[in-house]
């Protein structure tokens, strides 16, 4: 089964936490299986046409309500070898059952059975004693059978490094596979030590490589809300400076405008007349409804990004304080919304804003940061 969310449910006021995936049901005890929703919540609610629980679950697949699998798909045969099949155990409604289970206790963030599984692993390697292969075969067996060949992330080798170490020396392994000794076990502990340095290794590199990246978490998102204040703006507008519709005279590329919108809109112009309409407009609310209207210059989509990178950079630079208010955000990423700008400029729900006001917004805190270090 493949997990989908996230998804959730609010109960008195209080928001659940769930996953999905798709399972097979039928309404009626003779009637075909159909593609549903199985939902399962952090509380142990699962819903699939009702609601039910852990154990109800177990009753609705025991009686055939629901199925792990459509019932006309083919039965793969078995393998001839279990040691050299590379394919999982067959899922069943108990492993299922283990697998929701697991999904209750990630959406609780609580150790998961291969987490647990690793969590043995390091154990064992710390203190190779029977008894620990004893828990460490525990943890393993708590796996989901059909997810075991999975839990050490190796495409290659697979689970079979562990399935040597939890065979006893002079058992083959699987029944069919090589038979163990102490050289085989001391190789399979050998290939988690290996792995540990290369992931001590890797590490070691990403410090370097990613040494600029921020070493704590940064400020909380900070939302730029288009506004309208038909009798005027107020005296201290705060963070609405920020906005293209701020009336703040720039000059820029030997022109001068009222603000970001008028000389944005008035350089997309193709005509020389429309781009002075646009510069002269009373308002930029106005600048912006005559340049969607005007022809746009055939280059406007490959050089729009520099033209409002530029215009920004005027705004910031020649009026201080605009500039302050945009400093005074950190290093918040800036989501630039709206309703008037197009989902290339703006930040969006439905996933479609590209929120290139944002970033570009975010460009120009970062160069008046540099540009206040080379002060004297």
């Amino acid at each position: 089964m493949t997990w989908r969310g996230p998804t959730y449910r609010m109960v008195d006021g209080e928001r659940i936490d769930g996953a999905w995936s798709h399972i097979w049901r039928r309404y009626l005890p003779d009637g075909e299986y159909y593609l549903d929703d199985l939902i399962v919540f952090a509380d142990g609610t699962i819903t699939c046409g009702e609601r039910t629980d852990l154990a109800g679950l177990e009753k609705l697949l025991a009686t055939g309500r629901l199925a792990v699998s459509n019932s006309t798909t083919p039965v793969l045969p078995d393998e001839p070898s279990k040691w050299a099949s590379r394919r999982g155990e067959p899922l069943t409604p108990e492993g299922f059952l283990l697998e929701v289970a697991d999904r209750i206790e990630a959406l609780n963030q609580r150790p998961t059975a291969d987490e647990r599984c690793w969590d043995a692993i390091r154990r064992f390697q710390q203190e190779p004693t029977e008894s620990g292969r004893a828990l460490l075969r525990a943890a393993y067996l708590a796996v989901p059978p059909h997810l075991r060949i999975y839990v050490l992330g190796d495409m290659d080798r697979q689970d079979r490094p562990l399935r040597i170490l939890l065979t006893d020396i002079g058992e083959a392994v699987d029944g069919d596979g090589p038979v163990v000794t102490a050289e085989r076990h001391r190789d399979a502990l050998d290939y988690f030590n290996r792995g540990d340095q290369g992931v001590r290794s890797e590490q070691e590199r990403q410090a370097v490589v990613h040494a600029d990246d921020p070493s704590g978490p940064g400020r909380a998102v900070l939302t730029s809300h288009e506004t309208v204040y038909p009798r005027g703006w107020p005296e201290q507008p705060g963070l609405f400076m920020l906005r293209n519709e701020f009336p703040a005279q720039i000059t820029f590329a030997g022109e001068s405008y009222a603000s970001v919108l008028h000389g944005y809109w008035a350089l997309s112009a193709a005509d020389a007349s429309d781009s002075a309409a646009i510069r002269d407009a009373a308002s930029g609310r106005e600048a912006h409804e005559r340049g969607g209207r005007a022809a746009h210059r055939t280059d406007w989509p490959d050089v729009r990004l520099a033209v409002m990178a530029g215009l920004l950079r005027a705004k910031f630079t020649q009026h201080p304080g605009p500039a302050q208010v945009l400093l005074s955000t950190g290093d918040a990423r800036i989501s630039y919304t709206g309703l008037s700008d197009s989902p290339f400029w703006r930040d969006d729900s439905d996933g479609r804003g590209r929120n290139w006001m944002g970033r570009l917004l975010e460009l120009t805190r970062s160069e008046l940061v540099a540009q206040q270090a080379l002060r004297p």
